[in-house]
């Protein structure tokens, strides 16, 4: 039977502030689209969408990571993390938004703008052998057809996990957890093939001409740290402002700070393994992608800052015990981490110039600042105003005894 925990001192549903601090939100990221909207015309159009697949992409990468973790927590019945779930929730509750935010990207697809994706451009896949071997596939209407599939399925997730769980804080019907136990595995296969396949249309198919048969899982893993680095931010705001003071303890924060670790060296495993075994076979058309990312002073040394920022810096924090049980300490570094994870987007992203045709950009262009603006403050709009609506954990669920006693051994 489905229990509730209640603690007297905690506030465990916010009334007015969530809705007050989205509609901030909403209105300073619609002026940062507006923002980079407006020099579109002047920057270059190229510089304009891919500016905008690179932040879409950021925040895509943390809703994606958030599904992950409610799919895995459902499939693996984790006592643990029930009074963390419903934040994550939140955060994958965003991904049908996001489906909506994705529609301006297909405008260079079908504009064949070759400064995005070259196989969009009819001109020069006529003069591409390859190209053309690869026009089955990468061509602007089955492109189009690919990612409203991953975009419903992706929602159709979020919105059966989401739902699912707020009504059981009514009913406190045990059945939706059963249910949700069991739709947890077909949905984890459903993830994993669609998050793959995205990341190869979307990034990987900016350069159509190199592959790795592991760039999905490598923007899966950057996803993941993205995500558990926003969930303790997350998490340690809405403690702030005073709810889940009792029920998120530092047992909680310890297993996110440890979380966070495992990831980060998956990343840094998954990342090696595709440079070592691209570099050491030095076949053209895998070489070249990581030569355009070593063309310049500038892009060395974005090359060794995720090298440092995103595996040995983090990797050296996080490794003791104490900064993973201490919020003051873990938040600084998923700021860090979060901010590793734009830039290693960015790396996937921006190989090109603004404005130029094969030489590396030596700069970050301020369109990119207003974009990352737009984009992430609609985002955190859409994921906070729930906070106003629901419960902050799964009131009813019926291990929530266990979250609330849970201990690290």
């Amino acid at each position: 039977m489905a229990r509730t925990v209640q603690h007297a001192t905690e506030c465990r549903r916010f009334e007015r502030g969530p809705g007050r601090l989205a509609a901030g939100a909403a209105v300073v990221g619609l002026a940062g689209l507006a923002a980079g909207l407006a020099v579109g015309p002047s920057v270059g159009w190229d510089v304009f969408f891919r500016s905008y697949l690179l932040n879409y992409c950021f925040v895509l990468s943390l809703a994606l990571g958030a599904l992950f973790f409610v799919l895995l927590q459902h499939l693996t019945r984790a006592g643990w993390s029930v009074a963390l779930r419903r934040v994550a929730e939140f955060v994958a509750g965003a991904l049908p938004w996001l489906a909506l935010l994705f529609l301006p990207l297909l405008i260079p697809v079908f504009q064949g703008l070759p400064g995005v994706y070259k196989w969009s451009s009819a001109a020069v896949v006529a003069g591409d052998p390859l190209l053309q071997a690869k026009a089955t596939w990468l061509n602007p209407a089955f492109f189009t057809v690919r990612c409203v599939v991953y975009f419903v399925v992706w929602s159709l997730l979020a919105v059966v996990l989401v739902r699912d769980s707020v009504r059981q804080d009514a009913t406190g019907d045990v059945g939706h957890t059963r249910r949700l136990e069991w739709w947890s595995a077909p949905g984890m296969l459903l993830f994993a093939l669609t998050v793959t396949f995205f990341s190869f249309d979307a990034l990987m198919s900016l350069n159509p001409h190199w592959y790795s048969t592991i760039f999905g899982v490598y923007f899966f893993s950057g996803s993941v740290v993205g995500f558990f680095a926003l969930l303790a931010l997350l998490v340690t705001g809405v403690q702030r402002a005073g709810g889940l003071t009792a029920s998120v303890t530092v047992e909680h924060y310890h297993d996110l700070g440890k979380l966070m670790f495992g990831f980060v060296v998956f990343w840094a495993y998954i990342a090696f393994s595709q440079y070592m075994l691209q570099w050491y076979a030095n076949l053209p058309e895998e070489t070249a992608w990581y030569f355009a990312r070593q063309d310049n002073a500038w892009w060395r040394g974005v090359s060794l800052l995720l090298l440092v920022g995103h595996f040995v810096a983090p990797f050296l924090a996080l490794i003791s015990r104490f900064p993973k049980r201490r919020p003051a300490l873990l938040v600084p570094a998923a700021l860090w981490l979060l901010a590793m994870h734009w830039l290693d987007l960015y790396y996937l992203v921006m190989p090109r110039p603004h404005g130029a045709a094969h030489t590396p950009a030596a700069h970050l262009h301020w369109t990119d600042l207003a974009l990352f603006v737009g984009l992430v403050g609609l985002f955190l709009a859409v994921v906070v105003r729930p906070m106003g609506r629901h419960a902050l954990l799964p009131e009813r669920d019926p291990r929530l005894g266990e979250a609330l006693t849970f201990e690290n051994i």
